[in-house]
């Protein structure tokens, strides 16, 4: 979805615009690291906010990742349901249609207690590896594709735009901080293992923007939701169309499922915390949020019917949803500043610079985020959040 969105905004500019994103990435990457060795908790970025500066600011952080249902996850949605409606018939293949269907799905898998298969992330993953290698063979892709443009002052504006969309890609960088204790030698393979995490994706997406130039996959409403689809059908056939949507789906589906689960839980927590009598509070028989879990569906279901009725474009969703993500981030960079000590503060204060530039990029799209803040600010009480939500 991404690159050819980036690529509607900012043309073949938008080649630079992953190198710089790259760049920027890998010092937030890092320090996140850092603040991961040096105070080890599962709460993340709540636990390094709290640490620097007080508990409500914690509560505030846990309360800006539940922010990011109404515009995170329909975006996602709405990315499943334009693969979604190729598998479906042609009397039920509408966006509203293929949408809710989707939710329905999560809610009864995340009912049944069911998770996510590790493997079937994994097979979906070298499944788009394998397309995209196939797009670049299939497509000859030569030097004249891959060559960058010439920069120019004008291109600044538009490298600006596609960043604050581009940033998405890289959503989730903070789990860096929770992965300590899985090296032998941390101090030593950390930081490579960061880096050459972030570099893998990075020429991923700039691979999949290659042919999405070549093919100029991008411009119109249908290819920002289906280039891959589209590029697909042209390279091999209407036939294999429809397996690469289901791949897609099932990309898509395994992602919404795992942050399904995951807010349910936050938002379980919460209330259990604040209003354990309350029906959030309650666990089914199988251990699972479940009133939490259809409230969220609920919630979901009525974000994307409105949207699709306002005609509200993917790149707004996925730049609402940044917005939280990289207020977040400039949070815990700013804990970051606070909590590390040496080289590892210098790298903190580069992130927070970094971090306020792609957060200024996104213009009106951070009014959603720091309007959230300002309410959480001057409602939220002075109660310690407890280890659940953080969790």
């Amino acid at each position: 979805m991404i690159p050819a969105l980036a690529a509607g905004i900012a043309g073949e500019v938008s080649l630079w615009a992953w190198v710089i994103l790259f760049i920027a990435v890998v010092p937030i990457a890092l320090t996140f690291a850092a603040l991961g060795k040096r105070y080890p908790s599962a709460g993340g970025t709540a636990y390094f906010v709290r640490k620097a500066f007080n508990p409500k600011l914690e509560r505030n952080v846990a309360w800006l990742f539940l922010s990011v249902i109404p515009v995170g996850i329909p975006a996602g949605i709405v990315l499943a349901g334009s693969f979604g409606t190729k598998l479906l018939p042609v009397s039920m293949s509408s966006p509203i249609f293929a949408e809710v269907l989707t939710i329905l799905l999560l809610v009864i898998v995340n009912l049944t207690g069911s998770k996510s298969s590790a493997k079937l992330q994994t097979l979906i993953a070298l499944g788009i590896l394998t397309l995209i290698s196939l797009f670049w063979i299939k497509g000859n892709v030569g030097i004249s594709d891959v060559s960058f443009p010439e920069l120019t002052s004008g291109d600044v504006p538009n490298i600006g735009a596609a960043l604050a969309v581009m940033f998405w890609c890289f959503v989730g960088i903070e789990a860096f901080a929770h992965m300590g204790e899985e090296f032998k030698n941390p101090q030593r393979d950390f930081p490579i293992a960061i880096i050459v995490g972030c570099l893998v994706a990075g020429i991923v997406y700039w691979a999949c923007t290659v042919v999405v130039l070549k093919y100029h996959a991008y411009g119109a409403p249908e290819l920002e939701k289906g280039s891959i689809p589209w590029i697909s059908s042209q390279l091999f056939g209407s036939q294999i169309s429809v397996f690469i949507s289901l791949i897609g789906y099932l990309a898509c589906f395994s992602s919404l499922n795992l942050y399904m689960q995951s807010l349910a839980r936050m938002a379980w927590a919460m209330a259990k915390e604040n209003k354990p009598n309350s029906r959030l509070a309650n666990l089914s028989v199988k251990g699972v949020p479940a009133n939490a879990t259809i409230t969220i569906a609920v919630i979901l279901a009525v974000c994307s019917v409105i949207g699709e009725l306002l005609g509200l474009h993917l790149d707004d969703l996925v730049k609402l949803a940044n917005g939280v993500f990289i207020l977040i981030y400039l949070l815990a960079m700013l804990a970051a500043t606070r909590l590390l000590k040496g080289s590892s503060r210098v790298l903190a204060f580069i992130s927070l610079v970094i971090t306020a530039i792609v957060f200024l990029c996104l213009s009106w799209s951070a009014v959603y985020a720091i309007l959230v803040l300002l309410i959480l600010h001057f409602s939220t009480d002075k109660t310690v959040p407890s280890k659940k939500i953080c969790h």
